[in-house]
């Protein structure tokens, strides 16, 4: 179990979390929930319907369609964002690497979180921007590539 300070410090340094104020992190980090989850434990399933995004406290979790592997996410780093926002099913399985602690925060917690502060939103809005800039920019790569 995370202290309330080693949750403000920890969620301080996610990126959609980092220009919030202190209080409304400690507010949000709250509400959290904590998980753990063994090595080979599939969180969630390409298809299936999505309302928690995760940050991973500890361990290292592949993001995958099936055996393609998109992405691995280790500590400090969140997924599962596109489902809390777009309401659609999830775009791809979630499956851990090895023994992993978690902080989710589910949909109903961050939009409470954003009608109460509204700059978490432009804090997400700015972060999801960034990583499509940066899918666009791997993508220009491999186009010059072929």
């Amino acid at each position: 179990m995370l202290t309330s300070v080693d949750r403000l410090l920890f969620v301080r340094r996610v990126p959609i979390f980092k220009e919030l104020r202190d209080d409304f992190i400690v507010r949000l980090t709250s509400v959290m929930n904590e998980l753990s989850f063994p090595a080979n434990y599939t969180i969630f399933r390409q298809g299936e319907e999505g309302r928690s995004l995760y940050i991973v406290v500890s361990g290292r979790v592949k993001v995958h369609i099936g055996n393609k592997q998109l992405a691995e996410v280790e500590q400090g780093k969140y997924f599962g964002e596109m489902a809390v926002f777009d309401t659609q099913p999830r775009s791809a399985s979630a499956t851990t690497l090895e023994p992993c602690e978690f902080l989710e925060l589910t949909q109903e917690q961050l939009y409470d979180a954003i009608e109460e502060t509204p700059e978490i939103a432009v804090n997400i809005i700015r972060e999801l921007s960034r990583l499509i800039r940066k899918l666009n920019d791997d993508l220009n790569v491999t186009s010059l590539r072929s």
